[in-house]
């Protein structure tokens, strides 16, 4: 008896591999009586798709099949459950309805497939009256979609197959017209989850959504999609680890808190360590040709921009940026974004390599007030070959400052070869603006533009550039409390390497090339 190996459970079959109960089995002609094999001893708990029906052979939909096989195996013992097999094949299919205590297996060489509807039958309908405007459709809707599950506990998808959304729409008015698909998974208030070692491509808008699920882990996958990868929205514990996601048109991993649940519910305990989030060309990163265009890739590691009921208790590890946007901080809908530690990033490639923003967007029920962003600490990144246009970011709005701000061991190397003229003058506010890392245009700096800022540190910091640029390191407005320590910035001669507007207790020392400087009164415009 041969025995595949998951990392996370060992699944045994045999060459029935299916439950001894009669079941209908259905097929590409529709539903008709069949009675399943019987199990060979011992695997009671293994439930092969082919043996309800399904073909795998890439044209018959064996939804139905499939279906029938997670009905069996979340009925065993009385909901003791089991696992659902997948051999090698291409199963294609419409919507895959999870359950309570049931693990899908995809073995080596089998695929899922999102099928193209017909003008007689696709998805399962998106839920009615779910909606709300607060955020996208997508975002409020999860039963239309290739594989869904809501109100469910202890469920596993695992395995070294793959789930091709190639079916699915990503955008657009298709979403939400009948019979069409739009996520590759979809999980609404679980607990319990578990995503392992499968590979997703064209997952459609949103490759993998979890709304309101709890203790949910992410390990191990492969993802090339055209729109978003992971986003995590009102979940509370939460790991994703050792996982690529490239997105070129959208971002990667997402931590979101929408208003899609009617509540504001955070998004918090979440741990995100060794992965890799990227911007290559669709598809190439899954067959190795790794093609890459101009800037303006996504493909990256952000907070928000649904943000009603906040972020908190946030860890970020050991994450490869390559060849998309950079990491992004964004609370904009009146919730809290506190308490981020971020280390071990490298960046080659990117746009904005840090964004923070606290902003007014206001998305949500009346009567919100404004946000607060604080106690965010970010060490040990290396960045390189950065756009020049839009350096990091760190911006709040007037009378609404970002908080205790810490950054530390960063090499931080832009493109560089602008001067002053090519920024936008002066900077707008866009308080009610979606948050982008292009929102304000070419920036007056080349390192930070640093504005309505409350308490910030800098230490062990280098600053630099790969072609001259006569803009300053640093540009900073209305800041109040900031510590520059060890700081290296490269400049032209002549240029300063600080520009400062309002700026109140400012402290530099141990740094190069500006000497030690201390100043309490609030400076008004002045450059160093």
């Amino acid at each position: 008896m041969s025995i595949p190996v998951s990392r996370r459970r060992l699944v045994a079959f045999g060459a029935a591999g299916a439950t001894g109960a009669a079941l209908p089995l259905a097929g590409a002609g529709g539903a008709r009586a069949a009675t399943a094999p019987a199990p060979a001893p011992g695997l009671s708990d293994v439930f092969d798709v082919t043996a309800f029906g399904a073909t795998g052979d890439g044209t018959t939909i064996d939804s139905d099949a499939i279906n029938q096989a997670i009905a069996a195996a979340a009925a065993r013992d009385n909901g003791a459950g089991g696992t659902v097999y997948f051999p090698a094949g291409t199963y294609a299919s419409y919507s895959i309805r999870l359950a309570s205590n049931v693990a899908l297996y995809l073995a080596n060489g089998s695929r899922i497939l999102a099928a193209k509807p017909t003008a007689t039958q696709g998805y399962d309908p998106a839920e009615p009256g779910a909606g709300n405007p607060y955020q996208d459709y997508g975002h409020s809707h999860w039963h239309n979609s290739l594989v869904w599950g809501e109100n469910l506990q202890n469920v596993t998808i695992h395995g070294p197959g793959t789930i091709d959304g190639q079916g699915l729409v990503s955008g657009g008015s298709k979403e939400s017209a009948p019979l069409q698909g739009n996520k590759a998974i979809a999980l609404k208030l679980c607990r319990n989850v578990g995503i392992y070692d499968v590979t997703i491509v064209n997952g459609g808008h949103f490759c993998i959504l979890p709304t309101g699920v709890d203790n949910f882990r992410i390990d191990g996958l492969v993802i090339d999609t055209n729109r978003d990868g992971i986003d995590i929205d009102c979940c509370k514990n939460v790991r994703i680890s050792n996982t690529v996601v490239n997105s070129p048109n959208d971002d990667a991993i997402v931590l979101k808190s929408s208003y899609a649940l009617n509540q504001a519910r955070a998004t918090e305990n979440v741990y995100i360590d060794n992965c890799m989030v990227s911007g290559y060309d669709l598809g190439t990163y899954v067959d190795g040709t790794f093609k890459t265009g101009p800037y303006g890739r996504t493909g990256r590691l952000k907070f928000g921009t649904e943000s009603n009921g906040g972020f908190q208790n946030i860890a970020i590890s050991n994450i490869i940026f390559e060849h998309c946007r950079g990491l992004a901080l964004e609370t904009v809908d009146g919730a809290l974004l506190q308490d981020v530690t971020i280390s071990n990033l490298t960046m080659r490639g990117v746009q904005t390599p840090i964004f923070i923003r606290l902003g007014a967007r206001m998305r949500g029920p009346a009567g919100l007030a404004i946000g607060r962003l604080r106690r965010v600490s970010i060490s040990d990144v290396t960045v390189i070959d950065a756009d020049p246009r839009y350096p990091s970011t760190i911006a709040g709005i007037p009378d609404h400052p970002i908080e205790d701000v810490r950054i530390s061991g960063l090499r931080h190397i832009m493109v560089g070869g602008l001067t002053p003229a090519a920024a936008v003058s002066p900077v707008p506010e866009l308080a009610d603006a979606y948050p982008e890392n292009y929102m304000f245009g070419t920036l007056p700096a080349y390192g930070f533009y640093i504005r309505h800022v409350s308490n910030i540190a800098f230490d062990d910091v280098t600053m630099a550039f790969e072609q001259q640029d006569t803009r300053p390191a640093f540009s900073l407005t209305d800041v109040d409390g900031a510590d520059f320590h060890h700081v290296r910035a490269e400049r032209v001669r002549g240029v300063p390497t600080f520009s400062l507007t309002e700026v109140e207790s400012l402290r530099i020392s141990d740094s190069w090339p500006v000497e030690d400087e201390r100043f309490e009164m609030k400076i008004q415009k002045r450059t160093l």
